[in-house]
């Protein structure tokens, strides 16, 4: 026991070292210096209790609970913030009118949806060309990016379909007869991805709410979990681990941003969207902590059983923060290689059939699809069925009391 906590307070302590050491790094302005701060990151993911961006994937292939098959919450976030998207691309486009127009997706997970803005972007700016008959189509260059875990198999079993519908679209030349070249780019987001001053336009949906590790200063000076029975943010949260949460955010945001600083071309611009919070109701904003306190009270009936530890609960910490938008548009300022054009919020309601069983069926697959990877290396994959059996009942019956609705942000920025 002695030997454990001296190992978690050493954890602790390193983690809080690196933490400074990159933000040092980071601020001086050097490219080197930014390079190692990268790498300190990645190794600092390490450090706490979870590897992020070994561990983190959405569940692969195409059976009844992966993610392609569960990310119908996702494809109406993003059908939301479709026009914003496809009119920011369509502008950077006729700003520069290059012949190669390079298009990067950073978070493009798996299925259905990873190819879904790439065609309504490469439609819309084919339009604008279709109309100007002396000005032919760019050759696109799409990059899909997420973490090395990633099934990107699935997205490439899809290209056959989605080169069908660009063909089709061709033979009636409302796109102008675009040619459309796919790349897969594995790594996080949080380093850099891209050559320099290499894409012109970024797009990154339900992604920059994850988070490259579990934030450093959740556990006590003994090595105890502080945020006792809940893996996120909650109205009992001691007031150390919102703050815990934010200083993290800021951190992976600010690098984020430096990172595609110098990637995007001058005047190129990114469009991201992402869960957040409205202001006014502090950290706790039940659009955002409402689905993670079910599935704290699913692993808390588990305990009762006797399935799962208490200490294995208390120790479980989710890699995700939902900002506000003051806070996202803080650091664009912070940073200051982005110009913010736009910010909006959107509410979007999770019960959408009006069938409370079949709309709490949906949210707890596509929770289930999102979080399998972390639960199972955690606690081990024979509790996943059990703990979703429950977490399906609670999300039910909570739509059937009330409408159950998430807040995203979405802003476009431009760089300067």
């Amino acid at each position: 026991m002695y030997r454990s906590r001296v190992l978690n307070i050493y954890l602790c302590v390193q983690a809080l070292i690196i933490e400074a050491l990159v933000g040092w790094l980071v601020g001086t302005g050097d490219p080197e210096s930014k390079a190692m701060a990268s790498s300190l990151l990645h190794c600092s993911d390490k450090l706490p209790f979870m590897d992020v961006e070994a561990i983190l994937h959405m569940k692969e292939g195409l059976g009844e609970t992966s993610y392609a098959q569960n990310s119908s919450l996702q494809k109406r976030g993003m059908d939301t913030l479709k026009s914003l998207i496809t009119n920011a691309a369509t502008d950077v486009y006729i700003s520069q009118m290059p012949e190669r127009f390079t298009v990067a997706d950073l978070g493009c997970s798996s299925g259905p949806n990873a190819l879904c803005l790439v065609e309504a972007i490469v439609g819309s700016v084919g339009r604008v060309c279709g109309r100007r008959p002396s000005q032919p189509p760019p050759e696109f260059s799409v990059l899909l990016n997420d973490l090395p875990t990633n099934d990107f198999n699935t997205i490439f079993f899809s290209l056959p379909e989605f080169t069908d519908r660009l063909k089709a679209a061709a033979e009636t030349d409302e796109w102008g007869r675009p040619m459309v070249f796919l790349s897969g780019v594995p790594g996080s987001f949080y380093g850099r991805l891209f050559p320099r001053r290499s894409v012109h336009f970024v797009c990154s949906c339900s992604s920059l709410h994850w988070l490259s590790q579990v934030p450093p200063g959740l556990f006590d000076e003994a090595g105890r979990p502080v945020n006792t029975g809940k893996m996120y943010i909650s109205s009992t949260s001691p007031a150390a681990v919102p703050v815990a949460y934010l200083r993290q955010f800021q951190r992976d945001l600010g690098l984020f941003l430096k990172c595609r600083a110098a990637e995007v071309v001058p005047g190129g611009r990114m469009v991201l969207a992402m869960l957040g919070r409205q202001t006014e109701a502090g950290y706790i904003d039940r659009r955002t902590t409402f689905l993670w306190e079910l599935l704290s009270e699913s692993l808390a009936a588990l305990v009762s059983q006797g399935v799962v530890e208490q200490e294995k609960v208390d120790a479980y910490n989710v890699p995700f923060y939902a900002p506000s938008m003051e806070e996202v548009e803080e650091e664009v300022r912070r940073e200051g290689s982005f110009r913010l054009d736009y910010a909006q919020t959107y509410e979007i309601s999770l019960s959408s059939s009006g069938d409370a069983r079949e709309d709490g069926r949906t949210v707890s697959m596509a929770i289930r699809a999102i979080q399998e990877s972390m639960l199972s290396h955690h606690f081990g994959a024979d509790v996943v069925d059990a703990l979703f059996h429950r977490y399906t009942d609670l999300v039910t019956e909570s739509m059937e009391r009330e409408e159950v609705k998430s807040l995203q942000i979405g802003v476009v920025l431009t760089r300067l």
